[in-house]
């Protein structure tokens, strides 16, 4: 499978000072593959859609870099086919219900 016909969704916590958080704003704002999903006062998460497997570390370094951010921590990354994302979702199987 071609990697450009992949989606990567990436989810990261980050620890970072008080006075951080209008630096990471703009370094999110900055970023289309990036959504501030929850911002707190000393972490925050952020959130990843990217096409590419290898961008994902290379925004969490980029993330590092914010001044005033302490960590980085990659929570959750989910890799499958583009194509994929277009498919119906089954509906949930029930467990232990008898027919």
């Amino acid at each position: 499978m071609n990697p450009q016909d992949e989606v990567n969704i990436a989810s990261f916590v980050l620890q970072h000072r008080a006075d951080a958080l209008p630096a990471l704003r703009a370094a999110v704002a900055a970023e289309p593959a990036l959504e501030l999903a929850i911002a707190g006062d000393t972490r925050s998460v952020v959130l990843c859609e990217t096409a590419d497997r290898y961008r994902v570390m290379d925004l969490v370094e980029r993330l590092r870099e914010v001044p005033g951010v302490l960590n980085v921590l990659l929570v959750y990354h989910h890799a499958e086919p583009s194509a994929a994302l277009d498919e119906p979702v089954p509906p949930p199987h029930a467990s232990g219900a008898s027919a």
